[in-house]
């Protein structure tokens, strides 16, 4: 067993790697060519690109080792013969709240809200998850049709932004993609597969899909709602808090603090998830020991990669980003933005720690109808529109509702015409590439930009999120109308 932990290891170190070099070297490029960045800065980057590789490769280790089996076997109990619908709807509210607050990206997005309390707007996410999670269990159950509920939710959503104030809508679309990252992305998937199996013994599960692209809906609604009682600032000081960590401590200070800091807040909020299981676990699942033992190893695991992985990001990415996009908005050629921005979108994909959780889950329940290199680059295209969408608003200050409305309506209209199995795929791609990398480096670009510009950070930069958790869900969707035509050109050959 200790073998086999250590092998998983080095291939997911190995992926790891190939997942985030490409990311450094476009940065370390740029800092030679077009964006001066200190000394200082320069070896926290590098540092913070280790501590990402070795951060992420423990944390997906741990998705296998712990969160999967953790959700399988809640969901499998929660949708057991003769439960009944209220204990499945608050066991849903329950899950939906505990393992949000635990979510990495959620974390990072609060913190750059700083016109909301960071208390408040954690707790009106995790609410709405909570409540759009025991909705998805009861789809599950009760077979409700995925596309009508995309249909009405939305729809209602897009009502609500002729009510909400502008300075929320961004922010309100931006909860929805964040918080749907590393740590919700393995465990509601497993819970929904521990729950499909549960209900059928055979075919392709389309039930097994679809959990995340509700669950994002959820905080976009509550937010909103509180846009309605509550007044934010309408400004983010956030920039200058960027701007200044180029000067901080000195490197080893800097990352020994952000450690520390980490690993007390990451223990905090891995604990009640940890505690929930054990609770359950005593008094109804009974796995054996040796099981119990090995799912709070991979608990370790994924601990201690979520502590390595955050403080890489937000002590040597996240004002790398800042600098990044400073820097081009300062420069004689400004489009380069745009250009710079979808790339680092494009190569971004791959450093998502939820992405790759995703990604095989789908392989292997699929058997392979849909591979693994096609949903990649469906998805890397996806997010590369996205950022360069978000950075041609930066530049020209166009809200964005102008850019979500009909990308949603297209993707709404999609799910009508797509296979099943691709529109849940598709929208629940939308809540995983959003996640804790996309916060911590792409959207202070963004912010680094409207600063340099002088535009509004809050309706202007935020929205970033947004725009990435809704690219992929028209791109991926035309892969699977893409796939769907070769399959049938195929079956017809096949039977001249």
């Amino acid at each position: 067993m200790k073998y086999k932990i250590k092998e998983q290891f080095i291939k997911k170190l190995s992926e790891a790697i190939r997942s985030i070099l490409p990311v450094t070297a476009l940065v370390l490029v740029l800092s030679f060519i077009n964006v001066p960045m200190s000394f200082n800065l320069t070896v926290r980057f590098i540092i913070g690109s280790a501590f990402l590789i070795i951060g992420m490769a423990l944390f997906t280790l741990g998705a296998d080792v712990a969160m999967t089996p953790m959700g399988n076997l809640l969901g499998a109990f929660i949708s057991k013969k003769g439960t009944r619908l209220w204990f499945i709807a608050a066991m849903g509210v329950a899950l939906g709240f505990i393992i949000t607050v635990t979510e990495p990206g959620l974390q990072v997005l609060a913190n750059l809200a700083d016109d909301i309390p960071t208390f408040v707007l954690v707790v009106t996410v995790a609410v709405g998850v909570g409540i759009f999670l025991a909705i998805s269990f009861l789809r599950e159950v009760l077979h409700f049709s995925f596309r009508y509920l995309l249909l009405f939710f939305y729809s209602l959503l897009f009502l609500l932004t002729f009510l909400v104030p502008k300075g929320f809508l961004s922010i309100a679309f931006d909860s929805g993609g964040a918080t749907t990252g590393s740590m919700t992305v393995p465990f509601i998937m497993a819970l929904g597969v521990g729950i499909a199996l549960k209900q059928r013994t055979s075919g392709p599960k389309d039930d097994n899909f679809g959990l995340i692209a509700i669950c994002s809906i959820g905080p976009i609604l509550t937010v909103m709602i509180l846009g309605l009682v509550y007044t934010p600032d309408g400004e983010s000081n956030y920039a200058a808090y960027l701007q200044g960590m180029n000067n901080a401590d000195s490197i080893a200070s800097a990352y020994i603090s952000a450690l520390i800091k980490n690993l007390l807040e990451t223990l905090i909020l891995l604990a009640p998830i940890a505690a929930f299981f054990v609770i359950f676990n005593f008094i109804t699942l009974k796995i054996s020991k040796k099981k119990l033992i090995r799912i709070f190893k991979g608990l370790f695991y994924t601990f201690t990669g979520l502590v390595f992985f955050l403080t890489g990001a937000n002590v040597g990415f996240l004002p790398a980003g800042s600098v990044i996009g400073h820097s081009l908005a300062e420069s004689n050629y400004k489009w380069l933005l745009v250009v710079v921005g979808m790339i680092f979108g494009y190569l971004i994909i791959s450093a998502e720690p939820a992405v790759p959780v995703l990604i095989h889950q789908v392989v292997e329940i699929t058997k392979g109808t849909v591979s693994y290199k096609a949903l990649k680059l469906s998805l890397s295209i996806g997010v590369a529109l996205a950022i360069g969408i978000s950075m041609f608003r930066v530049l020209t200050g166009l809200h964005i509702m102008w850019f979500l409305l009909p990308g949603y309506l297209i993707s709404v209209s999609l799910a009508f015409i797509v296979p099943k199995i691709f529109t849940s795929i598709a929208f629940d791609s939308g809540g995983v590439v959003s996640g804790p990398l996309s916060s911590a480096f792409l959207l202070p670009i963004a912010i680094g930009a409207s600063d340099s510009l002088g535009g509004s950070i809050v309706n202007d930069a935020f929205g970033l999120i947004a725009m990435v958790a809704m690219t992929p869900l028209v791109t991926v969707q035309i892969m699977g109308l893409y796939v769907t035509f070769l399959n049938r050109r195929k079956n017809k050959g096949a039977s001249k």
